[in-house]
């Protein structure tokens, strides 16, 4: 079975409230870089080439659940999950751990769409870029 994707990030200054915690845009920002992070680990990139124009992946659906807050130099273990891959879309889910425990957990959905010359069109997921989606899928851990 195949494993997630992880990677660990540590809290900026910059990222964080008055108080010291995490905001919770950030953690929009925070799942947008490890998504990234698991394209690059696959050789990919999320700006794919294709016939003078690229592939891109806006998103339609995103959510984020809070469990408890992050604090400037906490140090994030953040773990990728692709859950769904359908034609013209995948699924994704980011698990925030600190300390111990699971402190949010994100999910978003995005349509591939073919982009250039100010047009921004869906397309399906190209063969290559599928199987690669395909077999990172894995179980989301508990």
């Amino acid at each position: 079975m195949p494993r997630p994707f992880t990677m660990i990030r540590r809290v900026q200054f910059a990222e964080t409230d008055a108080a010291g915690i995490l905001h919770f845009a950030n953690y929009f920002r925070i799942m947008e870089e490890t998504e990234h992070a698991f394209w690059r680990s696959m050789g990919q990139s999320i700006m794919t080439p294709k016939d003078g124009k690229h592939v891109g992946w806006p998103r339609v659906a995103t959510e984020c659940e809070y469990f408890e807050p992050a604090r400037f130099e906490d140090e994030i273990e953040l773990t990728f999950v692709v859950t769904r891959v359908g034609d013209q879309s995948y699924s994704f889910e980011v698990r925030f751990d600190c300390r111990g425990k699971t402190i949010a957990i994100a999910k978003t959905t995005a349509v591939c769409c073919l982009c250039g010359d100010g047009q921004v069109c869906k397309t399906p997921i190209p063969d290559a870029i599928r199987s690669e989606l395909v077999a990172a899928m894995a179980t989301v851990p508990n």
